[in-house]
């Protein structure tokens, strides 16, 4: 069993973590980093993969958290795992984060 944790990501400009997501699950997913400005949305391709069992985190992400659609589902309950594999909480697929629209500040 593996312990999944909230999903982070890096800004794809300048690489800070302080990135922030602006709208709601299943709109826009448009993100914004603090430190430099870059707008961008995040996309995941599946890979093919299926985890074999995962323990979500025990607190759901916050509204302005960053967050991402699962490529098999369309869920947003996207994980990572110890190793920063991104696996999806509902179908189990093993994912791989992409950006897409990205606009450096």
């Amino acid at each position: 069993m593996v312990q999944a944790r909230k999903l982070e990501m890096s800004c794809p400009t300048c690489g800070s973590a302080e990135v922030y997501y602006t709208c709601t699950p299943n709109c826009c997913f448009n993100h914004v980093c603090g430190n430099c400005s870059t707008t961008f949305e995040p996309v995941t391709a599946a890979t093919g993969a299926i985890a074999s069992q995962i323990t979500p985190p025990t607190a759901p992400a916050e509204a302005g958290e960053p967050t991402v659609a699962c490529a098999k589902c369309d869920s947003t309950a996207v994980y990572a795992t110890p190793d920063q594999t991104l696996v999806c909480g509902d179908c189990r697929a093993i994912l791989v984060l992409e950006y897409t629209e990205v606009a450096p500040g």
